[in-house]
């Protein structure tokens, strides 16, 4: 797909640019509404089919959790985790910008699969929840204070830490703008031993000197917003001496990771990334 294509879906899934506006200039670069229709096809997720654990699968426990955030709000999450009472480390799933959708409660059960108390907690749950409608998703995003939002994941790592089936070690991953708060959490928790932030925006250098977690960051080459912040996080981190990780994947898009998005999923540099945060997990969260 024309990258210029690509480009202008980040924008529109990112910035405040309204649908109608999307589709107008999607119909300008691609010559016809026939064509337009076709590459938002292929942009937009589709959920159902791109699910890789089911749910349930017979050997994991799903259920619906509940913790006081900010505030005074009920916050609200998806838990996954493997049958029997052996105590695991756990990790808080971060979702991207449209809120705890069915793409992040499979990357939760994956999470699951592979031997840990996943936790996906839904962001909205001050608005009542993840809506169905992606555009209400993102535009409630923008209305989540900052603060509060970090308090509130801040919550759910100690809601899983008091949990008697929690081996007292956790981690986060995080997509887009969960990949932010994964960097976020890291420099906020000292308790937090491991971070994986996927194609997230980078906080405030001076945050840097106060991670204690194992940190593994993930960019996309192609993804220049994000990246325009990465050189200077990564100088912040080396100063402060951080134990951390970075790999940028070639050749590949902003959301990469998404099997839900044809267009920008790529499947070589998932399953190297996902190897690689799976391998991190195994070294710190099991303890």
């Amino acid at each position: 797909m024309d990258q210029r294509i690509i480009s202008l879906f980040d924008e529109y899934t990112h910035a405040p640019l309204s649908r109608r506006d999307f589709l107008d200039r999607l119909h300008k670069l691609t010559g016809s509404a026939t064509l337009a229709a076709a590459a938002l096809a292929v942009l937009e997720p589709g959920y159902i089919q791109a699910a890789t654990v089911a749910a349930p699968d017979g050997k994991l426990r799903e259920e619906t959790v509940t913790w006081p955030g900010a505030a005074g709000v009920t916050m609200q999450g998806y838990l996954v985790h493997p049958e029997g009472r052996k105590k695991r480390g756990a990790v808080v799933v971060i979702h991207e910008n449209r809120g705890l959708t069915p793409h992040i409660k499979d990357v939760t059960r994956r999470v699951a699969q592979a031997g840990y108390l996943a936790l996906g907690v839904d962001g909205l749950s001050e608005f009542g929840g993840t809506p169905a409608d992606e555009d209400e998703g993102r535009t409630l995003i923008g209305k989540l204070d900052k603060d509060q939002t970090l308090t509130n994941y801040l919550a759910a790592l100690t809601y899983l830490r008091q949990r008697p089936d929690c081996n007292g070690r956790t981690g986060c991953v995080g997509f887009c703008w969960g990949g932010a708060l994964a960097n976020r959490l890291a420099a906020h928790d000292p308790q937090l031993n491991a971070a994986v932030a996927y194609y997230g925006m980078q906080p405030p250098a001076q945050e840097a000197a106060t991670i204690k977690a194992h940190l593994l960051l993930h960019y996309a080459e192609l993804d220049e917003r994000v990246n325009a912040g990465k050189d200077a996080w990564e100088a912040a981190l080396k100063a402060a001496g951080t134990n951390y990780e970075q790999f940028v994947y070639e050749g590949v898009n902003h959301a990469f990771n998404n099997d839900t998005s044809p267009a920008r999923y790529n499947a070589g540099a998932a399953k190297l990334a996902w190897s690689r945060t799976l391998a991190l997990f195994k070294k710190e969260l099991r303890g």
